[in-house]
């Protein structure tokens, strides 16, 4: 991958775009693949295909290997392995550093402390200011010491642990986010130790806990799911409880990752700001990622949606202003905020209070660039209005936010003078996001 550099200005395209893309694979089901392949190669070496690789996936894979997993990769193929007769965690001290990957370090808290030993995890200033404690008491409960170092309830984290004890009813807070119970759930089948965790409060992005589970089915482990707790307070959804029973070793030795849906959203966005026509493909109505979702939205605001079992195509048209609850697919908040720029009447994104915890606050980072374009925002405790306006052209900082450079990069197709500061911050999750966005509009001409 060639060098970023410091800013990348947005040509504006004067066409509707009409083209076919496939994103590379999700990074959201490569982060979980890896930690159940390296779990399950103590069976048999595991080879995942169609990952995707990126600074997040690149950071668990190098954990992966400081603990002493085997992890070759060779193009979009990785295969995971261990020695012989390896401890579930092959080694008994490591320092794992996760960057600004959420999933990096959630999943990789709860995986080592399978182990006997101590571990620490860190990671840059950012992920030092995201909350991880709802995470670490759970981990108590299941007679592990785990810590946040500094004690905020946040990274560093140190892990003292001899395994985890059997526990009929371990408590894990739901509200801040899903990877705390996705992690938790990855590691138990491989704990050898029969646990039932529920929900405390409400569950934000339930969908990314459903793919947890259909990941673990695919790797032949034994989960089973069902509703609230007893009279749990605050709980909506309809996933409160798990129940994890003792089993034997399992695993998958070949598994096939599907693109990914999150970045999928900027090209059917692409599709509604310029009245084109996209198709991705690789993603139907079966996908694994809640966030094919996305395109209902779409649908409400004025698109027309062509669900095919082989591509989703997305037809823009005139667009209308929506009320939105976004939590389950909270990850598209900032695609949905750069549409609305561009729709009749105001745009409501509500019940997302979780997003202020991720690699930014989105939703101050949102209001403040949008306003910088001239757009009127509402910033709420749990969400924002977005009022469009006519919109001048701008430097736009990134606040080093991979989504939020991404989504705010289509608005400068309709805006000239759009220029996206450290444009870089892409390498997170898409680094050939802005090489491919100019070829599909250089080259989706109507």
């Amino acid at each position: 991958m060639k060098p970023f550099p410091s800013s990348w200005p947005i040509r504006p395209v004067s066409h509707p775009v009409h083209a076919t893309v496939q994103p590379p694979g999700s990074k959201s089901i490569t982060n979980r693949a890896l930690v159940l392949a390296a779990l399950s190669s103590h069976v048999q070496p595991v080879v995942l295909e169609g990952a995707l690789l990126c600074e997040d996936t690149e950071l668990m894979m190098s954990a992966l290997r400081n603990l002493g997993f085997e992890v070759r990769q060779q193009g979009t193929k990785v295969e995971v392995t261990v020695g012989p007769r390896a401890p579930i965690i092959p080694t008994a001290q490591a320092e794992l550093f996760c960057g600004n990957s959420g999933t990096t370090m959630r999943f990789l808290t709860a995986m080592v402390s399978l182990g006997q030993g101590e571990y620490r995890l860190d990671g840059v200033e950012r992920m030092r200011q995201r909350p991880i404690q709802d995470l670490l008491s759970a981990l108590k409960q299941l007679g592990v010491d785990a810590v946040s170092e500094a004690g905020t309830g946040c990274p560093p984290v140190r892990i003292r642990t001899q395994g985890w004890r059997p526990a009929e009813a371990v408590a894990v807070g739901g509200e801040m986010s899903s990877q705390f119970l996705s992690g938790l759930l990855l590691a138990a089948p491989w704990s050898g130790v029969a646990v039932r965790f529920y929900v405390q409060g409400r569950l934000v992005s339930e969908p990314y806990v459903v793919m947890t589970l259909r990941i673990l089915e695919a790797f032949g482990a034994r989960v089973e799911a069902c509703g609230p707790w007893g009279d749990a307070p605050a709980v909506s959804s309809k996933l409160g409880q798990f129940s994890v029973p003792v089993q034997q070793p399992c695993g998958a030795k070949r598994y096939v990752i599907e693109p990914d849906a999150t970045a999928a959203t900027y090209w059917w966005a692409l599709a509604a700001i310029t009245r084109g026509c996209i198709t991705v493909c690789g993603l139907n109505r079966n996908s694994l990622q809640g966030d094919i979702r996305f395109v209902e939205v779409l649908e409400r605001m004025g698109c027309r949606v062509d669900w095919r079992s082989d591509g989703i195509t997305v037809q823009g048209g005139p667009l209308q202003g929506v009320e939105a609850d976004m939590n389950a697919i909270s990850d598209t908040v900032m695609t949905l905020a750069a549409v609305a720029c561009f729709a009749e009447g105001p745009t409501h994104i509500y019940n997302v209070a979780h997003i202020r915890y991720k690699e930014t606050d989105r939703l101050a980072a949102l209001a403040r660039e949008l306003t910088r374009l001239g757009v009127e925002v509402q910033e709420e405790p749990d969400g924002l209005i977005i009022y469009p306006r006519p919109m001048q052209g701008a430097v736009l900082e990134t606040y080093n936010d991979h989504r939020l450079a991404m989504s705010l990069a289509l608005i400068g197709l309709r805006v000239p003078g759009v220029v996206i500061h450290n444009p870089a911050c892409v390498a997170k999750t898409y680094p050939d996001f802005f090489i491919e966005l100019e070829r599909l509009c250089n080259r989706g001409g109507a």
